[in-house]
């Protein structure tokens, strides 16, 4: 989201506002009532909430069940795996214009339709996997995304032969740490669908013939893979996020 669009931008109060590549709109609510969560209103608090353990967390990261093992576990949690790359990058682009708790509930019958989002797979998908996904019901079915995955995963196989990893690739464009934020509140946060990097990530990436890739949703890969860190200050789960973004080893050929 922004959550990165995985940014959740959260709204002033009610429930996360997602930013897509698309309109931003609204998370399915279903089930959002399930999480019993303790308000926490002072401006200094502000995007946060006190989910049902009572710790602080991004707003959006307690507004359904299905978002806190993701929040506290997964987003921001920094990582070189080049089948989970390539997968996050998809899904954030399956996301355009829907809400992320849409796609994580589907993520599971995603990865089945698309071979565990195994890059090299996907780059053998003809017609008849096509016909397939789009008559798959447990995905967005949505042909332009769909032929969208099929032709990035050609391109993703360029790409690790011309970087040596995608994560290689995609780390190049990890900020510098003396451009970002000295502290990361929601007001802060808000301003930041967009940076240089994913403006600069999305250009290349369009260059080399990628597709649904917007900077805005390049930040929110970015966001959601660890290349940035944006829980907000003040979430329980931020310094964990850091830790692990100064433990993790760059991929070889990545510059900082």
């Amino acid at each position: 989201m922004t959550f990165g669009r995985e940014l959740a931008h959260q709204s002033q109060g009610v429930e996360p506002l997602l930013h897509s590549a698309g309109p931003p709109v609204r998370p399915d609510r279903r089930r959002a009532s399930a999480v019993r969560c303790y308000a926490v209103a002072t401006p200094k608090r502000a995007g946060l909430i006190a989910g049902p353990d009572r710790k602080l967390r991004c707003f959006w990261g307690a507004s359904a069940p299905e978002y806190l093992p993701y929040h506290d576990g997964e987003w921001g949690q920094p990582t070189a795996d080049d089948v989970r790359l390539f997968e996050k990058v998809c899904l954030e682009g399956f996301q355009s214009g829907l809400s992320w708790l849409t796609i994580l509930r589907k993520r599971e019958a995603f990865r089945r339709g698309f071979a565990g989002f195994d890059f090299e797979k996907v780059a053998r998908f003809g017609a008849r996997d096509a016909k397939r996904l789009l008559a798959d019901e447990g995905i967005v079915r949505h042909r332009g995304k769909i032929e969208s995955t099929i032709n990035n995963a050609r391109r993703a196989c360029d790409l690790r032969d011309e970087a040596g990893s995608l994560a290689a690739y995609f780390w190049r464009f990890e900020p510098d740490p003396a451009s970002r934020p000295k502290r990361l509140t929601w007001t802060v946060l808000r301003q930041m669908a967009v940076t240089p990097e994913s403006v600069a990530l999305s250009k290349d990436l369009r260059r080399r013939g990628w597709t649904f890739v917007g900077p805005t949703t390049l930040y929110a890969f970015m966001q959601a893979v660890g290349i940035v860190n944006d829980h907000l200050d003040g979430c329980a789960f931020r310094r964990g996020a850091e830790r692990a973004r100064r433990a993790f080893q760059r991929p070889a050929g990545s510059r900082r």
